[in-house]
């Protein structure tokens, strides 16, 4: 699998897009993707979730507390995507014991 950076129109207003990474990565892989949303501003990110969710991947989201700006772990939490919310320091330990 290779990974190309596209020179395309931004998707809602954002380039390079969490939406298109989440998108790619749904349709490369399937239910065997654990994805990370991490701290950020906005909504990007959560169309591309929502992929992998409908295909059973794994989401997690880094929790208020850790994050320096909540909006995109917020967003794809308020949605429903997540399957765990949890601190920064935590996330590494946890793909671990998923991966």
């Amino acid at each position: 699998m290779a990974v190309r950076v596209l020179d395309s129109a931004p998707v809602s207003g954002f380039r390079p897009s969490a939406t298109v990474l989440f998108h790619s990565v749904a349709k490369a892989y399937g239910r065997a993707v654990v994805a990370v949303m991490l701290t950020g501003m906005g909504e990007d990110g959560v169309a591309g979730l929502r992929d992998i969710d409908d295909l059973g991947g794994h989401i997690i989201a880094q929790d208020e507390a850790t994050s320096v700006v909540f909006g995109m772990p917020a967003a794809a939490i308020a949605e429903g995507l997540t399957d765990e919310v949890l601190p920064l320091e935590g996330i590494a330990a946890r793909l671990g014991e998923l991966l």
